[in-house]
């Protein structure tokens, strides 16, 4: 990892030395949705109107040794606490040369596959403003990180490499010249780095293969039983219209120590498998079914293994930059309690720009 880091720098110090910037231009891109979300269940029963803006300000140039760079600055509203104020979310500069890209990215690139194999026409069924309460993989975008891309088709069979590195665990939407936070070590702490890493290939027309992997460095003050890790492999196959995706993901998170009284609800590993399959019956009307499963698995043997299923069927309409969807899920066994079962209903009209 040192070794990279080197060279990341070293590129990043070349381009400032040699290279002075063109004028870039400067594009503004987003979604406008609309949703109406409809639950029904053992402890649910809500019906929610809203709303989602989301704005994309992006910007890109060249230098003049042909170099070129791109910038990216996401709003999105904040929550009903700060009056639905849009803030700053994520934001990336990143420098494209014949060696491959280097970025910094805060809060920003994410290299997880975990979800990569969805082929739902409006959104996975654990990512459309459900109850499931799936503990996902690790993912670097949760912090502040600088990563490297291979250069496309550099590699055969369509490889691509890339990694990241959190050189602290800061998570604060930091600023030019900003500190960041102050590391401090708890006593069961996830370290004070981490690093993840992504691998995706094409050899044949139709067939996506990908991995990812995350790890973090340094531990806690305490000796801790396990160390937080995660990772994830997929496959997606189109052909006509039809397209298939499968995915398999691990998470282990932070085991402190193993007695009966401190780890009797404490869960060793995170095992999710999904599936789905869609089929575009004309150029402007989609079909899609997915079913998403997470099981945690105790340390203590005396706790049961608990298995959170969602599923969900879609459809979805384009006219132009519009698309309304229909979806229908049931989730159940929520936040790996057993019973706690959930339908949902929603639909959604979005229009791009």
């Amino acid at each position: 990892m040192k070794n990279i880091i080197k060279s990341l720098i070293v590129m990043l110090s070349s381009v400032s030395l040699f290279a002075s910037a063109n004028a870039g231009e400067l594009g503004v891109s987003g979604t406008a949705k609309a949703t109406y979300n409809i639950q029904s269940g053992k402890t649910n029963a809500a019906k929610g109107i809203g709303i989602t803006n989301e704005l994309n300000f992006t910007a890109s140039g060249e230098l003049d040794n042909g170099y070129t760079w791109n910038y990216s600055m996401e709003l999105d509203p904040a929550d009903a606490s700060t009056g639905g104020a849009a803030t700053n979310d994520d934001t990336k500069l990143t420098i494209g040369t014949p060696f491959g890209t280097v970025g910094i990215f805060v809060l920003e690139g994410g290299l997880d596959v975990e979800d990569a194999a969805s082929q739902s026409v409006y959104g996975r069924p654990t990512d459309i403003g459900d109850p499931s309460g799936t503990s996902d993989n690790y993912t670097i975008d949760s912090y502040n990180n600088i990563q490297y891309h291979t250069a496309a088709d550099a590699l055969p069979f369509g490889l691509s490499v890339k990694v990241a590195y959190a050189t602290g665990l800061d998570g604060t939407n930091n600023s030019g010249n900003a500190a960041g936070g102050v590391i401090t070590d708890a006593a069961e702490g996830m370290g004070d780095s981490a690093s993840e890493y992504q691998v995706k290939a094409a050899p044949i027309d139709g067939l996506t293969l990908g991995a990812s992997y995350m790890e973090f460095s340094g531990s806690g003050t305490a000796t801790k039983a396990q160390d937080p890790e995660s990772g994830a492999y997929y496959a997606t196959y189109a052909t006509g219209p039809f397209s298939v995706g499968y995915s398999k993901a691990y998470k282990a998170p932070i085991v402190g120590s193993i007695t009966a009284a401190s780890t009797i609800e404490t869960v060793e590993t995170y095992e999710q498998t999904n599936w789905s399959v869609a089929y575009a019956a004309t150029d402007d009307l989609s079909v899609s079914y997915e079913r998403e499963t997470s099981e945690a698995n105790y340390v203590l043997n005396t706790t049961a293994d608990v298995e959170q299923e969602s599923s969900a069927v879609q459809i979805a309409y384009t006219m132009g930059g519009a698309t309304i969807a229909v979806s229908h899920a049931s989730h159940d066994n929520n936040a790996y309690v057993d019973g706690d079962n959930t339908d949902q209903t929603l639909f959604a009209l979005t229009m791009a720009f």
